[in-house]
């Protein structure tokens, strides 16, 4: 390639990885594969070698990538700086690696070890004490501080047991699969979007403003380098280990001490047959020296240490045969094909079975039962199906096409506005239950304390509940419930039910929201019955009197009509009535002092609940907002108020204190 060419080439890769990097480390969303930013870092870092005049110092070649976020927390200065590490893709790479180890120092020892799928954090103790942790931020300069969400990470010591006068720890956060899977599930039923993979659910959580999600959220942690000690003596990366092993802090599994071109790549191949027995993602295996004297001697470039690299496994495919699509009715309703294939070998692990996602997957692959198709793992759990081989398709076969009814339930299935996902439209689909249950007793709708997820998957799967309204039956069956303890003992059953009697109390908005009718939710449950007296009214209400109310479209309208029309949803609504859930509307406006205006309150606010300053704002007429956007009129902020008072100072929306809030309203 001609230098010409050669300058517009790395000026591309540069813009292109720059981007990307943003994507995977700042904003936990990456658009690429892992292996498809590797080649393009390679093919980056060849022409740098080739032209070394092209090098910069703002080259992704040259520096660590992500940058420290203000947003997720004060700012740290690094004691020690938390480099990426030199990846290599082949057995070559690897024997180059050791060759040029053993030609600067005598005998040196190898660990190679599990390159864990997270993010790198930082912990500081002092005399045994925690006192920070902070991510990897930039690298070299700053990190966040995120010492309160890894106080409530279990892998996470407060207290040494054998402490020391300073220590200084780095670790990955991980998210095991199986906590993933739990996660986006309540994604799901929340109405939110999926996380794409359990690096960036572990990126996210660890950056939470509320320390309540990064605990409900189950993360993980594995130390892999003792950064700095005083107190003790280490002369080896593995003593290191040991001493940490001393305070119960969990080190990377499996590690393997090597000495040699050959042990050392055995160990990697042993790494990758395992990979798919472990319970959470590793994209690579880590080679590094054991000698602590050997680091300090060799060093680090600007962006990765001289005495380690990161070897990347080639993605594995295997061919094979399709041979039926199995489908799955979701709890939000959402079917997803599953391709059932001959058992093939991938990654030390025998997989018959890979999502094909959606219809569109299906189409752009072409996908046909008794097809040859080639399936693929690349350091991930879950095996996926990379394309079909069409010049060995069979004769006859057709295009497959997700079925218009649910395989659950019978009823219509839908495809949704500007997604891939078809849906069932049936609220009563038995394998959406759940789900409509768990909305129903969430905080939005019905707020029936201490009714969570768990409890209501044990109540649906031993029969006790069948439909919404069965939850007002529960307290029929006290003496067995206590029994088995399925809620607990005596006192936490009866919490419950006391909890689920005072509910029968709410506004009736409240129940309509807890509904889940599709494109109503608790503003516009609000908004509907503002304007209907009682559920039963609302009810008989015709297209073109619900289309009077403000925000309720052709869309929504639709959805209540189809709602009230359904046989099996009267009844629930007649069941709720005898039960004595309230049916009619308490909501009163008091005046308009905020009619036509939108607010957002966020924060902790000195004299009023947020719940309080919502009903306020709503008796003279107003709208309360759960997000800044540019209808929003006035952000209502007290202290902590965080990334929505910083939106609205972005959007230029006027923002005002709890005293302004009260001046206004004695106005």
């Amino acid at each position: 390639m001609e230098r010409t060419q050669a300058e517009i080439k790395v000026q591309e890769l540069r813009k292109c990885l720059e981007y990307h990097s943003n994507r995977y480390y700042n904003m936990d969303s990456p658009e690429i594969t892992d292996q498809e930013y590797d080649n393009m870092m390679r093919e980056l870092r060849g022409l740098e070698q080739e032209f070394p005049d092209l090098v910069t110092k703002d080259s992704p070649t040259q520096k660590v990538g992500g940058t420290a976020k203000r947003e997720a927390g004060v700012l740290v200065k690094h004691n020690v700086p938390m480099l990426s590490l030199q990846d290599v893709f082949s057995r070559e790479e690897v024997e180059e690696f050791v060759g040029e180890m053993q030609e600067q120092l005598e005998n040196p020892e190898f660990v190679v070890e599990y390159k864990i799928d997270g993010l790198s954090m930082a912990l500081r103790y002092e005399e045994g004490i925690l006192k920070l942790a902070v991510t990897r931020g930039d690298g070299i300069n700053f990190g966040e501080d995120v010492t309160v969400n890894a106080g409530v990470i279990s892998d996470v010591k407060k207290k040494l047991k054998v402490p020391v006068e300073y220590l200084e720890i780095r670790g990955e956060v991980y998210m095991k699969n199986a906590a993933f899977e739990k996660v986006n599930e309540m994604q799901e039923l929340n109405g939110k979007k999926p996380f794409a993979n359990p690096r960036n659910c572990a990126a996210g959580t660890l950056r939470q403003l509320d320390s309540k999600v990064t605990r409900e959220r189950g993360l993980s942690m594995f130390v892999f380098n003792i950064q700095q000690i005083r107190g003790m003596e280490l002369t080896t990366h593995t003593q290191g280990y040991e001493y940490l092993k001393q305070n119960k802090i969990p080190v990377i599994d499996d590690y393997r001490v090597c000495r040699t071109k050959e042990e050392v790549w055995e160990a990697i191949c042993a790494i990758g047959e395992n990979r798919g027995n472990l319970g959470y993602d590793i994209d690579g295996a880590v080679v590094k020296l054991n000698s602590l004297a050997g680091r300090e001697k060799l060093g680090a470039t600007s962006k990765v240490p001289r005495w380690a690299v990161a070897y990347k496994y080639p993605p594995e495919e295997k061919e094979t045969t399709l041979l039926n699509v199995e489908l799955s009715v979701g709890r939000t309703g959402r079917i997803t094909p599953t391709g059932i294939f001959e058992p093939v070998r991938l990654c030390g692990t025998t997989v018959s079975r890979a999502t094909l996602h959606n219809q569109d997957f299906i189409d752009e692959l072409d996908i046909r039962i008794g097809d040859r198709i080639l399936v693929y793992k690349s350091g991930e759990i879950i095996p996926k199906v990379r394309k079909v081989l069409k010049e060995k398709r069979p004769q006859n076969t057709e295009p497959y096409r997700l079925p218009e009814v649910c395989p659950v339930c019978g009823a219509k299935t839908q495809r949704e506005k500007d997604t891939a996902d078809i849906k069932c439209t049936s609220p009563n689909c038995p394998a959406q239950l759940e789900r409509r249950i768990i909305n129903f007793v969430g905080r939005d709708a019905m707020d029936i304390k201490g009714f969570g997820t768990v409890y209501v998957e044990e109540l649906v799967r031993l029969g006790y509940l069948k439909d919404v309204a069965d939850i007002y039956t529960l307290k029929e069956h006290r003496e067995e419930l206590i029994e088995q303890g399925i809620i607990g003992k005596e006192k936490n059953t009866d919490k419950l039910l006391d909890a689920i009697e005072k509910s029968k109390k709410n506004e009736a908005y409240q129940l309509l929201t807890g509904f889940g009718i599709p494109n109503v939710g608790k503003a516009a449950a609000k908004s509907i019955l503002k304007e209907f007296k009682s559920i039963q009214e609302l009810g008989k209400a015709d297209k073109e009197s619900l289309q009077q109310v403000n925000d309720i479209g052709e869309v929504s309208a639709n959805c209540i009509l189809d709602f009230f029309r359904d046989e099996t949803n009267r009844r629930i609504t007649e069941r709720m009535e005898q039960y004595g859930v309230n049916m009619e509307s308490g909501q009163q406006t008091t005046g308009s002092r905020f009619q036509g205006m939108t607010f957002v309150v966020t924060g902790t606010l000195p004299g009023l609940e947020r719940k309080e300053a919502a009903a306020l704002i709503e008796q003279q007429g107003g709208k309360v907002s759960g997000s800044v956007s540019g209808k929003t009129s006035m952000v209502l902020a007290g202290e902590k108020a965080g990334s929505k008072l910083t939106k609205a100072q972005e959007l230029g929306i006027k923002v005002i204190s709890e005293e302004e809030f009260l001046a206004m309203l004695s106005e």
